[in-house]
């Protein structure tokens, strides 16, 4: 199945083009035989630049989490990428604004619709975590992240791998000891 005709047309998207500062630059990856579907928050400045999603401190932080390279990473048969803000949403008061809330109603169940081989969907941050998993009143990232098992087979939720986010990973070194070595053998797992 060829996904480059909604690809293109999520790249031409200019719904929330007046809210950005910086413009309209949608960043988005996938195709029909993605294995893993990471749904993160928006892409930030520098990926807002590049084109590149991840392609920053907090996509380094993540493929190691993953244990994966980068040619691995951005093979679109093995990762797909979709944030719930396809554009860069401009700067906050303490770091970037949250995602455009028009991106994943507008998107989202069209890309799902297109994805056929998806085994594992990854909910980086707060705002995936809020929109996918039915338990969001109920439950805080801290303790999404740390009953992870309870969300598999489906989703696997994970903190920002963001170097704002070291603070909460030192108070949290259950993290690197238990969950990231259960997401790299999952990710193994798929990949093999």
């Amino acid at each position: 199945m060829d996904v480059s005709p909604l690809i293109d047309e999520i790249r031409r998207c200019k719904e929330c083009a007046e809210f950005l500062e910086c413009g309209p630059r949608p960043v988005v990856s996938f195709n029909a035989q993605s294995k893993i579907l990471l749904i993160g928050q928006a892409p930030g400045r520098i990926v807002h630049q590049s084109g590149v999603p991840w392609e920053d401190k907090s996509g380094d932080t993540l493929r190691k989490w993953l244990g994966v390279d980068k040619s691995t990473f951005y093979n679109p048969a093995k990762f797909g990428i979709v944030p719930m803000g396809f554009c860069y949403p401009g700067k906050g008061t303490s770091g970037d604004l949250p995602p455009r809330k028009e991106c994943a109603p507008l998107w989202h169940t069209r890309i799902f619709e297109e994805l056929c081989s998806v085994q594992l969907i990854l909910l980086i941050g707060k705002y995936a975590q809020d929109y996918y998993l039915s338990d969001r009143k109920k439950r805080n990232l801290t303790e999404r992240v740390k009953d992870y098992g309870h969300y598999l087979p489906k989703y696997f939720p994970l903190p920002h791998p963001s170097p704002r986010n070291n603070i909460w990973q030192k108070k949290n070194p259950w993290f690197k000891q238990d969950v990231v070595p259960a997401l790299s053998d999952r990710i193994k797992e798929i990949l093999n």
